[in-house]
């Protein structure tokens, strides 16, 4: 029989060492989102040949021919560098290699997050938050894998905060990076997890913060609507639905079958960066993951017309770059269709009935309705974007009422 006192000493033992886990998942969570945020705009710079400013700066600051050429240069490029790692090694699924606790393919992943930065940075209609979620758990991977008291559970647990945490540090949004961890990563609420969670995305904000200064990654506009903001919102619930609805028919619809593994893959996102990059020339706010349209939807610099096309092409394009081949997130290009879809309402509402909706606060509210849709956390979605953001708190029951009804629905 094993003695009373060596058992005694183990659980805290273990605590102790996840507890030391945390913390270094935290801190590493902040590394990776540090340096892919390095890398994107190292990129995005280099695509579009600018120095200060946004990206949608630099688009219009661009000339024609390097506005179409340069996407197509780095997609191609990209496609390339998948062709290359996908014919030796296959890139598993971030959340279910997590879930089925199996082997973190530390130097396959680190390079398919180059390589998402890289198709993001040139101007590809993708999310840029898959890149950090992968780097931030190949890096809490093998930071802590000298822990061996560490059980199976504890280790999903860390590297799920290392995806959640990492997300977390590239938004500044440290309540929805341990919300997405919890409810989309793990779904459970257990007070371990919690505990991990809310730290390790706090550390990784904290990280982060020497490039994002802990400032919104979106600018809320001084002028809001004071009334029937929850009426506006639930207004908006339909409309969220459909589209939402619409944008994970696309998307499903245009994802392969298997893997893309065939040279294929670098004509195809080479063509898609072309297409990406000769539509820039009359809607700037296309390339990229999506910031572009969110930003300018807050500064209600959208007409009705250019609002209806970024709303058909947004989607369009993201699914043409996914057929073609590559990989990237779908959070901000989901959010992005969702702000626009968001601005024809309300320019369509204030053109014909001359109401005063607030464009900015349905903007958002459209935001986190397709958002709800796609991702089936609706209060996640709402706490996304309104963390995004920074408007006042009130701010948040409309995003939560668009976000709850369209989820509903």
């Amino acid at each position: 029989m094993t003695p009373a006192p060596a058992r005694s000493g183990f659980a805290p033992r273990r605590d102790l060492d996840f507890f030391c886990a945390v913390v270094i998942v935290g801190l590493l969570a902040g590394l990776a989102g540090l340096a892919t945020t390095v890398v994107l705009r190292s990129v995005e710079h280099l695509t579009y040949h600018y120095t200060f400013g946004s990206l949608l700066d630099g688009i219009t600051g661009s000339s024609a021919v390097r506005r179409a050429l340069a996407p197509m240069m780095g997609a191609g490029l990209a496609g390339l560098g998948w062709w290359l790692l996908r014919r030796r090694a296959g890139v598993p699924p971030l959340a279910g290699t997590i879930a089925r606790h199996e082997r973190i393919p530390r130097l396959t992943w680190s390079v398919d997050a180059v390589l998402q930065i890289v198709l993001v940075g040139s101007g590809a209609s993708l999310g840029r938050e898959g890149a950090p979620r992968q780097f931030a758990a190949v890096l809490s991977d093998l930071g802590t894998g000298w822990l061996r008291r560490l059980s199976p559970g504890d280790r999903e647990i860390l590297l799920a905060c290392a995806a959640g945490a990492g997300l977390g540090a590239v938004y500044a949004v440290p309540l929805s990076g341990a919300l997405f961890t919890l409810r989309i990563m793990l779904n459970t609420w257990r007070l371990r997890a919690m505990g991990a969670a809310l730290l390790t995305s706090a550390l990784a904000v904290a990280v982060g913060s020497l490039l994002t200064h802990n400032r919104p990654e979106l600018d809320w506009p001084r002028a809001e609507s004071n009334y029937l903001l929850s009426a506006h919102a639930l207004a908006l619930v339909p409309v969220a639905f459909a589209v939402g609805w619409v944008f994970n028919t696309i998307i499903a619809a245009a994802r392969p079958a298997t893997l893309i593994r065939s040279w294929l893959l670098i004509p195809g996102l080479a063509a898609a960066g072309l297409l990406t990059g000769i539509c820039s020339h009359w809607w700037p706010q296309l390339p990229g993951n999506g910031r572009s349209i969110l930003s300018i939807s807050l500064a209600s610099g959208l007409t009705l017309a250019s609002a209806a096309v970024l709303l058909v092409l947004k989607p369009l394009l993201t699914a043409l770059f996914l057929r073609a081949g590559g990989a990237g997130g779908l959070l901000t290009p989901s959010l992005a269709t969702g702000a626009a879809a968001g601005t024809v309402l309300v320019l369509t509402l204030n053109a014909v009935f001359g109401t005063h909706w607030h464009g900015p606060v349905n903007s958002l509210c459209g935001a986190a309705g397709v958002l709800a849709v796609t991702q089936g956390s609706p209060v996640w979605a709402a706490l996304f974007v309104w963390e995004l953001a920074h408007p006042p708190i009130r701010m948040l029951l409309a995003f939560a009422v668009t976000a709850v009804g369209a989820h509903a629905l």
